[in-house]
């Protein structure tokens, strides 16, 4: 080999050793720090960067994108002496390379320490329902204490979060207990309020219900009532203004008489014991002895006196008008024919139900 050639190699060796020394290309969201002879020079910021080769070197390489940090779970004593452990959650961010690197050995380290003393006194200060009801109180002093702290290390903390609080297992079976229990009580009151509203609803549309039949009742006996009312006071305007006398009155008894066995479910009817007196009053307010003939009528009839007042025990006969015509007559006739007739009838029934009854005596 020429001897030329080899310094010429020698010397392009090192060159390309120099070139490869001077230049340092930093990515994206990343930071290097430069010492030059053990000394802090500066921080070189992503791009192209040209450094003084054997001098100057890169002592720490920092992402300062933020960066998520759980930490193991802790134990740590309540105020009410239970033991429970916490894993917290920490979003974290490096803000100074230089701090970072030269103010705290393991950033870390420290961080997850500091994180746990804070947890310590928080946590002591509190019982164990006030501690699991209480984590956004928990996180925000958490915040606070480490964001001071770690200000001067170069670092922010943007949240801290508690991931989980794992009380010990006697008191999860006690929560369990106590929140079936509360389940339980709650079922039990939702269901008697249940139970006394359908009672108070069902109570009162009961009430509603009576009210309403008693008002339709009432309505129905005072329209009843007015109507009864208003026919008696047609009828008794009527006889009154037709003036009627005992003649009438004893026809229109006898009218009656007939319908009193016109029901089909009378299987009893009774023959009241004024029946014979009616006909013998409506024979007599007519002149018509002849059609009773009995013996009894001849007798209260010889026994009047002049002034047609009875001597005897008998009832009082209506005294024939001589004036009355041979009209009069025949009505009397033939309303005594019909009334016989009637009473035939209402007998013939009577006795065909089997439960015919004449006064003073019992059932035929």
């Amino acid at each position: 080999m020429d001897p030329v050639v080899i310094p010429i190699l020698v010397a392009a060796i090192v060159v390309v050793f120099l070139v490869a020394a001077t230049v340092r290309i930093v990515p994206q969201a990343r930071r290097y720090n430069i010492e030059r002879f053990g000394r802090y020079r500066r921080t070189l910021q992503p791009g192209l960067n040209f450094v003084l080769p054997v001098a100057d070197r890169v002592n720490t390489k920092l992402d300062v994108r933020e960066q998520v940090y759980s930490s193991d779970p802790k134990p740590v004593i309540t105020e009410d002496n239970l033991v429970v452990n916490i894993d917290t959650v920490l979003y974290y961010q490096i803000t100074d390379p230089r701090a970072a690197a030269y103010e705290v050995a393991d950033y870390l380290q420290a961080i997850d320490q500091l994180t746990v003393t804070t947890l310590r006194n928080v946590i002591g200060s509190m019982d164990l329902e006030g501690t699991l009801t209480s984590r956004e109180e928990i996180n925000a002093r958490l915040r606070a204490v480490l964001d001071d702290a770690t200000g001067k290390w170069g670092i922010r903390v943007n949240r801290v979060e508690i991931k989980a609080i794992d009380p010990p297992n006697t008191i999860k079976e006690a929560m369990e207990k106590q929140m079936r229990a509360e389940r339980d009580k709650r079922a039990a009151i939702l269901h008697a309020e249940g139970e006394r509203q359908a009672k108070i609803l069902t109570a009162e549309g009961t009430k509603q219900k009576d009210i309403l039949e008693a008002q339709g009742t009432q309505q129905a006996m005072i329209l009843r009532a007015d109507g009864e009312s208003k026919a008696v006071e047609l009828v008794f305007q009527s006889v009154h203004r037709n003036n009627a006398d005992a003649k009438v009155l004893a026809y229109k008894y006898l009218e009656t008489l007939p319908h009193l066995a016109q029901s089909e479910n009378n299987t009893f009817w009774v023959i009241p014991g004024e029946l014979t007196e009616a006909v013998r009053a409506v024979t007599s307010a007519f002149g018509d002895r002849s059609e009773m003939g009995s013996p009894a009528t001849a007798q209260r009839e010889e026994a009047a006196g002049g002034d047609g007042t009875p001597k005897g025990d008998g009832a009082p006969e209506i005294e024939a008008d001589p004036t009355l015509a041979l009209d009069a007559a025949a009505a009397a006739d033939e309303a005594a024919k019909q009334a016989a007739v009637a009473v035939s009838d209402a007998k013939a029934e009577a006795e065909a139900a089997g439960e015919v009854q004449r006064p003073g005596r019992g059932p035929v």
